[in-house]
């Protein structure tokens, strides 16, 4: 028996369900086990951000700051670019790089429930569509492996040390979440509502585009690899790299410039390179530097570390004795697929942190936490990666919280 798993995975599309509320007693169940993770984190992370206050005021000083400090501590970064963004459409070329979906919505939730502020309607986005995405990600993982196996994913993906991203607003929770719900319905064989979600996924962050790949494995596989059996739903594929059109005609409008976004990527030195360029910069940048407890060093490890950690959980997929079978291969392709784009675009310019923000999109590559889970059996693993990830995740998010660079 293959030792990922405690039954064989189910064999999808699935029959259709008896009736709606058998529909809704599955999810309803699937809710209750994520929403005490869900708060949990939550109440966590409140608590940091109430503690960071002590950070930036002196010792025994008396005056209070204000209350409005809780949540604008996190407006940080990339969240001031999607504000502007927001209120104003896209004025400088450079903004292209981020894409519209996240802004939009910021800019219609805005108008509706938070008095034109963008930001705090970022910040709902972000929780909202993190409830949703442990939610499908916890069902998905449950159908294809098994309930224990879920809750160890979900579990070690919200303490994955820069998993505070998703309740910043940055445009991380909404994307994985959409590339679940893409995902869950590549799996059951939904491919219109699969095309859907890639297309939304799409114009959330470029990669969105990798979805068609598993959309493409999973057509055929479903049906055994004979084109014969190809019907019209199939043309729902071409939704997904419908997105990555329909903002390349957007900006050729606007700035007559099909690829703006892509060329946007010079103004944060990213650009096309060998896909071990990034880790192999990174080792050279913690050799020359001052010392191993140097800014250079600290910082290089903590983009260096997860990037190795989700690299080998990928290879792991796809060898040895925790390697998926054929029927999950979605799986590690989409995870390969995303890993090696990532790879193929460090960061440019002196080289010091070639690796800069990787740890940031490793969140991203969710097949890589469904492997993790395979090792939550071994008590030893379980707990280091609880204490380490968990103590990491507070250092950082209490950086980016009191104004350090944490992108």
């Amino acid at each position: 028996m293959d030792v990922l798993h405690k039954k064989e995975p189910v064999l999808l599309p699935t029959l259709p369900l008896s009736s709606t509320r058998a529909f809704w007693q599955r999810w309803g169940s699937a809710l209750k086990e994520v929403l005490p993770l869900y708060i949990a984190i939550h109440v966590a992370f409140f608590v940091i951000s109430c503690l960071s206050i002590l950070f930036v005021v002196r010792d025994f000083q008396w005056a209070a700051v204000p209350l409005r400090t809780l949540w604008q501590a996190w407006r940080r970064w990339d969240s001031g670019h999607y504000v502007v963004i927001a209120l104003h459409g896209y004025q400088q070329p450079y903004h292209t790089a981020f894409f519209p979906l996240f802004p939009l919505l910021e800019r219609a939730l805005s108008i509706i429930l938070t008095r034109g502020d963008p930001f705090i309607a970022g910040l709902i986005i972000s929780d909202v569509a993190t409830l949703v995405l442990v939610l499908v990600l916890y069902q998905l993982v449950s159908e294809d492996f098994d309930a224990e196996r879920a809750a160890y994913t979900i579990l070690y993906l919200a303490i994955f040390p820069t998993a505070f991203f998703f309740a910043a607003a940055y445009n991380e929770a909404l994307f994985l979440c959409l590339t679940l719900m893409s995902f869950y319905n590549i799996r059951h064989g939904n491919w219109w509502l699969a095309g859907l979600f890639g297309f939304l996924a799409g114009l959330t962050r470029s990669v969105g585009l990798l979805l068609l790949l598993p959309f493409c494995y999973e057509y055929l596989r479903q049906r055994q690899f004979d084109l014969r059996k190809t019907r019209v739903d199939v043309l729902a594929g071409v939704l997904i790299p419908a997105a990555i059109l329909l903002f390349g005609v957007y900006c050729y409008l606007r700035f007559h410039d099909f690829l703006a976004f892509s060329h946007a990527e010079v103004t944060w030195q990213r650009e096309l390179r060998w896909p071990w360029h990034g880790i192999i910069g990174s080792i050279k940048a913690i050799l020359i530097s001052s010392g191993p407890l140097s800014f250079q060093t600290l910082r290089n490890l903590l983009d260096l570390g997860p990037d190795l950690l989700v690299g080998a959980l990928i290879v792991l997929g796809f060898v040895g004795p925790w390697r998926l079978p054929r029927s999950l291969w979605s799986y590690g392709i989409y995870a390969g697929a995303l890993y090696l784009f990532l790879q193929f675009f460090p960061t440019g310019g002196t080289g010091i942190f070639p690796l800069q923000s990787m740890s940031r999109y490793m969140l991203e590559i969710f097949p890589a936490f469904i492997m993790l889970a395979a090792f939550a059996k071994y008590r030893i693993f379980h707990l280091n990666y609880l204490f380490v990830s968990g103590t990491l995740l507070f250092f950082l998010l209490m950086q980016f919280l009191t104004g350090h660079w944490v992108l």
